[in-house]
């Protein structure tokens, strides 16, 4: 089994998400929270906030922990073709500053804010529909039930 820690950022303002689109090694593509992967020894409140502005070129803060989510990725389905868990933090985080740009030589490609009402209807990642429901909800537990994959949404 392999394992992922990761922090994502949900930034919302004026009914607008900011989203990246993630390019696969494949080439296939979907939208995604901006973050990642938590670094050896990195506080993942740090993390959020190195990814946006590694993804995006926006400057943040975080305002809000709003919550973690564990999946386990079934073998026949990961990418590396063995059992994946991956653990994700999800922060409310403000843009205050910093230009929007694509992310230099990442995986990530045309950061873009989004209208909510449109993303149902994109190729996207799981991990937006979860940060959406803990930013439109926020539980006090920090736990939703887990995203449907399948059709637009993936792993």
């Amino acid at each position: 089994m392999s394992f992922r820690l990761a922090a994502y950022a949900v930034c919302v303002q004026d009914e607008l998400v900011l989203l990246t689109c993630h390019v696969a090694q494949s080439g296939a593509t979907s939208w995604t929270l901006p973050g990642g992967r938590v670094e050896h020894a990195e506080d993942p409140f740090d993390a959020v906030i190195r990814e946006l502005t590694e993804e995006t070129g926006y400057r943040g803060v975080v305002e809000k922990l709003l919550g973690v989510d564990s999946r386990v990725i079934p073998a026949v389905v990961a990418h590396a073709g063995v059992e994946h868990q991956n653990v994700g933090i999800f922060y409310r985080v403000r843009v205050t500053g910093g230009k929007l740009r694509a992310e230099l030589d990442g995986a990530t490609i045309d950061p873009t804010w989004t209208p909510l009402a449109e993303v149902r209807a994109l190729r996207r990642s799981s991990l937006v529909d979860t940060g959406l429901a803990l930013a439109r909800t926020g539980p006090p537990t920090g736990h939703v039930a887990p995203t449907p994959v399948g059709g637009l949404i993936q792993y």
